[in-house]
């Protein structure tokens, strides 16, 4: 029977004056350091999201009574928070009623009779029944309060007959397990400890902790449970059975994911709203994404609408384009430089038309498949569960390929109309499940098949074999390789209950770094907006390095590498290269040039703009030939965009472009490129290169043409901010223009 999705947890805060003391050398209080606990949790089903996570919250020893059990022995017991789902304003409301008391009167064993009551009164149906719901009652105390134990033993047979979990947290409570034992304790919180502990024993779901075990335990995630739903429902065939009725058999199967990748929530957009906010309106389009979940903390946020607007160029429209709807578009497929259309009518040709089916058509041995061939996400297929006559069908399949070392291949169609898969099937025989695990295999377009050569030999021009070379590792290298693994083996690294060898990264205690971080620092965002975000807890860094013990004991095996294969250390890079660009010499030391009677290259044809202007700076003699070839290339940059039609030379400038920077780098100077960008920012701008040529300047961010900054360059003066800024046609930074 699955479980609830509907949960009713309310948890028992001690409010006391004592917990405002701090013990145990910390500096923070007892109640801080216990609400750790508590508010973790109540973030974590917040962040869940579900309408069935309802939380209610009790203050103990408060200088009030507020409570509907108004009798005696309920005093000094106020409803914080009464059951129902919590949301950011109802959050930052309870956070400035947890605060300390200033009386030590009120009772834990009446605070969990109070929140029994509420319980029972939550989840019981207008029938007068029990709702399905996952109840609990969380108590935090420091046992430092009046404890009366009458009537114990009625109440927990109560919380069990409720079904209800009791879990009593307790502040500096002894725990020979976890390790700890609070030193001069006095006489009642002991009796206390002793009187809490014996109820949760009493309990048929009772835990009893110290604060410190339960905090500690925070830093391993909670792994979200998941719903199992099937991808397929239907019949595994193996023959045709309409063909071959005699024959061909099938059996009733379902079919569910057995590993699916977990991602992380995503970010969503909103707005700080304004007074204006609530006049405006905003039209949204088919297809508009409206995020209507904005949060409700202290600050007032709105919901972001996103629209998507059409275009086509129309030279009879102001502004040479003109807007269409969405309806107007028509699909079309690339063909070559062309594109054919199909009308929606005749969209139906481009489809392969399937209906739903799950056959087998071969078997191989299990030694013929290869790993790599595995094309994603593992599902399990089982048998009908209220099919006995499927079950057994299912079972002898399942046993005949374990039994023959086999692997059975099948085609699966899931859905009609979806597109096929060929699959490869597994047994799986475990003692309360049978099933087949199955893996997506490729079809021939997606094997990408590369020839490398081989690492063990190496081939000559000519032919022959070469086994002893300069590129190929010897018996020494090899024997230092296969010892520094031996050493780094992780399958015996770790250590089990017993001390003895075990793996050291099993998969039970693998976890995602990326969600859980997320998630831990939107639940620390959301409990204290105003507080730094702690560091990611040491079980998700955990795999980030070698453990270190492994890593000091193969020390030495990596030595003994590290001196086989020879490994020098790479000297830096040189910088300053102004000037001294690199001439590649041939290997007869003949002066091509020379031999050639080449002259110098002094002017840039615009026809032939970027091979002159590299023969040109090919071996400049000084930076005034460097300054010369920039102010030729600039004119003729501003000269093609000037005359160009339309978009007719975009690409060639945009080219002649991307080769001037990329020079200026080289020669490290980037004043020259920085001035030139510039100014044709500014013509731009001011629409002094033959028209509006606005498309074109918002095209150049893209291609990453904008100001040399330090991140390109270390010698620029130009910061990474004002590089980002420039892009904007509004910036106006200034010009130190030296080409025109």
């Amino acid at each position: 029977m699955a479980a609830p999705t509907k949960q009713a947890t309310v948890y028992i805060v001690d409010l006391g004056s004592t917990m405002a003391e701090c013990n145990s050398g910390r500096v923070e209080t007892d109640l801080d350091f216990g609400m750790k606990y508590i508010w973790d949790k109540i973030a974590t089903t917040m962040a869940a999201n579900l309408k069935g996570g309802n939380l209610g919250v009790i203050g103990l020893r408060t200088d009030e009574t507020n409570n509907p059990l108004d009798v005696d022995g309920y005093e000094n017991l106020s409803v914080l928070r009464p059951l129902g789902n919590m949301e950011m304003g109802h959050l930052t409301s309870l956070q400035t009623k947890i605060i300390p008391s200033g009386t030590d009167a009120g009772d834990a064993i009446s605070a969990i009779v109070l929140a029994i009551h509420m319980i029972t009164e939550f989840t019981t149906l207008k029938s007068g029944k029990p709702g399905s719901y996952t109840r609990k009652i969380v108590l935090l105390t420091d046992g430092q309060g009046m404890i009366e134990d009458e009537g114990m033993k009625q109440i927990a047979t109560k919380i069990n007959e409720c079904g209800i979990n009791l879990v009593v947290i307790g502040i500096d409570f002894d725990d020979n397990e976890f390790g700890f034992k609070e030193e001069d304790k006095s006489s009642l919180k002991q009796r206390n400890e002793g009187v809490l502990r014996r109820l949760t024993e009493l309990c048929e779901n009772g835990i009893f902790g110290t604060a410190a075990e339960a905090i500690a335990n925070l830093a391993i995630p909670d792994i979200k449970p998941t719903r199992p739903w099937p991808t397929y429902k239907g019949r595994l065939a193996l023959g045709d059975p309409q063909k071959y009725e005699t024959t061909a058999m099938y059996i009733d199967v379902e079919r569910y994911f057995r590993t699916h990748i977990a991602k992380p929530v995503s970010a969503k957009s909103f707005i700080a709203q304004t007074p204006m906010a609530s006049t405006q309106s905003s039209n949204t389009i088919n297809g508009d994404i409206d995020m209507t979940d904005a949060p409700a903390n202290g600050d007032d946020f709105t919901a972001v609408r996103s629209s998507r607007t059409y275009r086509v160029n129309d030279p009879s429209a102001p502004g040479g384009r003109r807007d269409i709807e969405l309806e107007e578009l028509a699909r079309g497929y690339e063909y070559g430089r062309t594109t054919v259309h199909i009308s929606e009518s005749d969209e139906n040709v481009t489809n392969f038309e399937t209906t739903q089916s799950f056959s087998i058509i071969g078997f191989i041995p299990n030694d013929k498949f290869e790993r790599y061939l595995n094309m994603g996400e593992s599902r399990v297929t089982i048998a009908q569960p209220i099919n006995d006559k499927a079950r057994m069908a299912f079972s002898s399949l399942v046993h005949a390929l374990f039994e023959l070392e086999s692997y059975a291949v099948a085609r699966i169609v899931e859905k009609d109309g979806k597109a096929p898969q060929i699959i490869l099937l597994a047994p799986s025989i475990e003692p309360d499940l049978e099933s087949l695990i199955d893996v997506p295999l490729p079809f021939a377009e997606d094997l990408r098949v590369y020839r490398f050569p081989p690492l063990d030999r190496v081939i000559t021009a000519s032919g022959s074999t070469m086994k002893k070379h300069r590129y190929l590792p010897d018996d020494d290298l090899v024997g230092a390789m296969n010892d520094y693994v031996d050493s780094m083996d992780l399958s015996t690294a770790g250590t089990d209950e017993e001390g003895q060898p075990a793996e050291y990264m099993n998969i039970e205690e693998t976890f995602t770094p990326i969600i859980h971080r997320i998630n831990q620092a939107i639940r620390q965002r959301a409990i204290f907006p105003n507080d730094p975000i702690a560091p990611a807890s040491s079980i998700l860094t955990k795999w980030s390095q070698p453990p270190e013990d492994l890593a000091s004991q193969s020390a030495h095996k990596l030595e003994k590498l590290i001196a086989a294969a020879n490994v020098q250390k790479v000297p830096p890079k040189v910088k300053g290269t102004r000037g001294r660009r690199e001439v590649l010499k041939p290997l007869s030391g003949l002066d091509v040039e020379a031999l050639l009677n080449r002259e110098k290259r002094e002017k840039i044809s615009p026809n032939n703009t970027i091979p002159e202007f590299k023969q040109m700076l090919a071996s400049p003699a000084d930076d005034n030939v460097v300054y010369d070839a920039a102010k030729q290339i600039a004119n003729i940059i501003r000269m093609h965009i000037t005359n160009s039609t339309g978009n007719a030379k975009y690409e060639e400038v945009k080219a002649d472009m991307k080769v001037f920077r990329e020079f200026m780098i080289e020669f490290e100077l980037p004043e020259i490129w920085n001035d030139f960008i510039r100014d044709f920012k500014q013509r731009v701008a001011k629409g002094d290169l033959g028209g509006d040529r606005r498309v074109f300047w918002n095209s150049l961010r893209w291609i990453n043409l904008g100001l040399i900054d330090k991140e390109a360059l270390e010698i620029s003066d130009v910061t990474e901010k004002e590089a980002n800024e420039f892009h904007s046609l509004d910036s106006d930074l200034p010009t130190r223009s030296r080409v025109h």
